[in-house]
């Protein structure tokens, strides 16, 4: 598995961000609770392949994407989870439950839908940050062997979301590390159905956001001021279309 690292960026890098890049990319080639290494890492393709979709690029023009057919531009493999690595990468801000339903009806479930996105949070994350320092995204790695674990957490219960969760007073058990202890947000509890996925997000944000703690005060050791971080932040999330 190539090595990742940021030695040659034109920016300096924190060591603990090209560690967990690391941690991230071999959690992306092994085996996950639903796809295996290879397909994981297929799917990890697709998200890239979503960037230069003629199908994509259509739907985000059309005033409703669902006034757009065609073929996705992918490698081939695993069609019923082209559509959503391809759409939660581009037009995630139009996903409607209607459009969910009917993607379950093509042959996957709510669980290997589960996955998908995470491994969709993985490759969007780890190739932003690469874009934003302006160093090449890494090379997807090569799968690791093996078959996945196909354990659904007994706590995951449905709510108000499309798939199951598991609630911070249900997080026992294997799941008892997921949250911390403590109550958590629905962005992050929306994967808790595979919750591999949420370790790994948790793992990632680690080193790409702050700590609870840290964001009571913005200020502590930072080079920006509380109104400049703010800017940032609301510009970023106005341009990724962000729900909240």
């Amino acid at each position: 598995m190539s090595e990742i690292s940021y030695d040659s960026a034109p920016v300096p890098v924190r060591e603990d961000l090209p560690a967990a890049h690391r941690r991230a990319w071999r959690r992306l080639a092994e085996p996950g609770t639903w796809w295996t290494g290879a397909e994981r890492v297929a799917i990890a393709a697709e998200v890239r392949n979503a960037r230069r979709c003629r199908l994509c690029a259509e739907r985000k023009q059309a005033l409703s994407p669902d006034a757009v057919s065609g073929e996705h531009d992918s490698a081939g493999a695993l069609p019923a989870a082209v559509e959503v690595a391809h759409r939660v990468t581009v037009d995630n801000g139009r996903l409607s439950r209607t459009w969910f339903e009917k993607t379950l009806a093509t042959g996957l479930d709510d669980a290997r839908y589960v996955e998908i996105i995470g491994v969709v949070i993985t490759v969007v994350s780890i190739d932003s940050f690469c874009r934003g320092i302006g160093v090449p995204p890494h090379a997807l790695p090569e799968p690791l062997a093996g078959e996945p674990s196909r354990r659904r957490p007994p706590g995951a219960q449905p709510e108000a979301a499309w798939v199951p969760m598991i609630s911070f007073l249900r997080a026992k058990g294997a799941e008892a590390d997921l949250y911390g202890g403590k109550p958590t947000g629905n962005v992050i509890r929306a994967l808790s159905l595979v919750p591999d996925e949420v370790r790994g997000l948790n793992d990632l944000s680690a080193a790409h956001y702050l700590t609870p703690e840290q964001m009571m005060d913005l200020t502590a050791g930072r080079s920006l001021d509380r109104a400049q971080i703010e800017l940032i932040a609301g510009r970023v999330s106005a341009l990724n279309e962000c729900f909240y």
